[in-house]
């Protein structure tokens, strides 16, 4: 009877073995096939942004050119190479999985449109290494090499990486992407913590945005028409290169002056006003008017005051200037009103005072303007405004949406129409400046920037100009055919670039911005040699044209903000023998525990 029992409860262990030894084998292969995983980060670092997952879905033929291979047979797939692996120092390890992460997500949306393929670019003959090297550097338009120092084995070694990823689609090159940042100024970057938790650490977080930039540029089909419009004093061509350059790749940038032209805007999507400083003429007023009325985006960067900047630094008080450029009063209509006054604010830029007890004043018309939560300026950096008037919009409801887009902080004001400027003004409040009762109330905040959207009545209804009402290619429409968007900002300068030029070889001059990009970092602290203070200008720009062109598919991604958080230096120094026990001792431990137990379970239970 024993005899027969013990054979039972073996037959009985040898099945339970191999069901458990069965169940994870099938397990392990429905896990290569399905792809999951939950995100619990309180910034959702881990999952993908709405846009990306909606630009994958969408990733079809129809988006792209539709190429065609050797055979002549359509094809629409993307081939990612990524030319970091082999013998990688740990931290650019990390990197290289994570890209691999984010890939394998992409492909869980859009399938096997997209391929990837990681390549040491060390491989192969010395010949074949320079020859793929000068193909990647492609004359500094592909990637650019990063060159590394880092601790290894008792040793110093020194690594050149390509971290970046080159985009085939139809087997043609058709686009590179940086990953990590180059060599700064061709000097080796050294792999220490610090680089470790900045460098690298943010470049894991902007993953997601990089990759799908690059692969947006190279499936679009068309580029949507952008114009900025001359002839009235806006900003040039050089003082604009800049925020050009951020947009260039998606969309075709054109200047165009309306010269009363009805065809001036046709075919085009988005008109850009930088920084008007003379009137424009009613017949120009109604082609910009009747762009709106058919759905046209327009962006207006107004400044309502002007004074000269010299004569403010050399007597330290100025009287600022109404401009009259016209285009304010079309803008009334459509449920915006810019004021003839600038806001103060307490969260401000500095302004450097010469022959004063303090080189250093806080300028509270140097605002750093607070972000609301619009898609446009949502989680981004403070964007600098200098000189800011204030802005308000008229809700109109049934017709358009106002949304306010920038605004001061709580702490903040207005000034008077058409101020006096002192430099004087910052020494009146003292050290810690209270602008306004209740400095802590949102109902002081005053708005730099405002959108509004929706179908809007023509400016020209009762007042439409004889030369085009007796026209009949005027085509004159009293109300929007299609809903419309207008953007204002209560500033024009915040676009301007500063610029240098040169000779070329044939005389001319061409123009090119300075190294310093002064609309990212505080020019006044740079130049003291102090940290400067970092804005969103480039990405407030960038947002606003990617929102009002009706592309969202980065916008999510470019808004979304993940917290850093650095190991705190003082606590593992004081602290980290102590993890370090526990780490050793505690695993042990429980596995010791866990055989006592066992033990103690199987004697008490065979021991009868």
């Amino acid at each position: 009877m024993k005899k027969s029992a013990a054979k039972t409860n073996k037959v009985y262990n040898w099945v339970l073995l191999f069901i458990i030894v069965g169940v994870v084998i099938f397990l392990n292969i429905i896990g290569t096939f399905i792809y999951s995983r939950i995100d619990m980060t309180e910034d959702e670092r881990y999952s993908l942004s709405s846009g990306t997952i909606e630009f994958l879905d969408k990733m079809t033929p129809s988006d792209a050119a539709e190429p065609s291979n050797a055979a002549g047979d359509k094809v629409n797939r993307l081939y990612i190479k990524i030319y970091l692996e082999g013998n990688l120092p740990a931290e650019i390890k990390r990197f290289r999985n994570a890209i691999e992460d984010k890939l394998v997500e992409f492909r869980e949306i859009a399938g096997d449109r997209i391929e990837y393929e990681f390549i040491d670019p060390s491989q192969g003959t010395e010949a074949d290494q320079n020859a793929l090297k000068e193909k990647l550097y492609n004359k500094g338009k592909g990637i650019m090499p990063l060159e590394i120092v880092y601790d290894k084995d008792g040793g110093q070694n020194q690594m050149m990486l390509w971290p970046g990823a080159e985009i085939d689609y139809g087997g043609i090159t058709k686009g590179y992407v940086q990953l990590l940042p180059g060599s700064p100024q061709g000097q080796p970057a050294r792999l220490t913590t610090e680089f470790s938790e900045t460098t690298v650490q943010n470049s894991i977080n902007n993953l997601e945005y990089m990759l799908v930039s690059a692969l947006r540029r190279v499936i679009q089909k068309t580029k949507p028409r952008v114009a900025f419009i001359h002839g009235h004093g806006e900003l040039s061509f050089p003082e604009t290169q800049r925020i050009r350059s951020l947009i260039d790749d998606y969309y075709t940038v054109e200047d165009i002056t309306l010269n009363d032209s009805l065809a001036a805007l046709d075919n085009v999507k988005g008109v850009i006003i930088a920084r008007p400083t003379s009137a424009f003429s009613d017949k120009d007023l109604f082609i910009l008017d009747q762009f709106v009325m058919k759905g046209g985006r327009l962006m207006c960067f107004i400044d309502k005051l002007t004074f000269p900047m010299d004569t403010l630094n050399m007597k330290g008080a100025v009287h600022t200037v109404r401009t009259n450029i016209g285009l304010d009063r079309m803008l009334f209509d459509y449920g915006i009103k810019v004021n003839d006054n600038y806001a103060m604010d307490v969260r401000c830029g500095p302004i450097a005072v010469p022959f004063a007890k303090e080189s250093l004043l806080p300028w509270f018309f140097y605002i750093a303007s607070t972000p609301t939560k619009h898609p446009i300026s949502r989680n981004i950096e403070p964007v600098m405004l200098r000189y800011a008037s204030q802005i308000q919009l008229i809700p109109n409801e049934g017709n358009w949406m106002v949304s306010p887009v920038l605004t001061t902080s709580t702490n903040s004001t207005v000034t008077g129409l058409a101020p006096l400027l002192s430099l004087g003004m910052p020494m009146n409040y003292g050290k810690s400046p209270i602008l306004v009762d209740n400095p802590t109330s949102d109902a002081n905040k005053i708005c730099l920037a405002g959108l509004v959207e929706g179908r809007f009545t023509s400016h020209f209804k009762n007042r439409i100009i004889d030369t085009y009402a007796k026209n009949p290619d005027a085509k004159f429409a009293e109300k929007s055919s299609n809903e419309g968007k207008v953007f204002v900002v209560g500033n024009g300068n915040f676009l301007k670039n500063y610029y240098d030029s040169m000779p070329n070889k044939y005389g001319q001059m061409q123009y090119r911005p300075i190294g310093f990009n002064n609309l990212r970092y505080d020019e006044v602290l740079a130049q003291m040699r102090m940290q400067p203070l970092i804005y969103g200008n480039q990405e407030f720009f960038q947002n606003t044209l990617d929102y009002m062109m009706g592309d969202n598919s980065v916008l999510d991604i470019r808004s979304k903000q993940i917290d850093i958080h650095p190991i705190d230096k003082e606590k593992v120094k004081t602290n980290g023998n102590f993890y370090k026990f526990m780490n050793m001792l505690l695993p042990s431990g429980l596995v010791l525990i866990l055989a006592f137990i066992i033990f103690y379970l199987r004697k008490r239970r065979f021991a009868r």
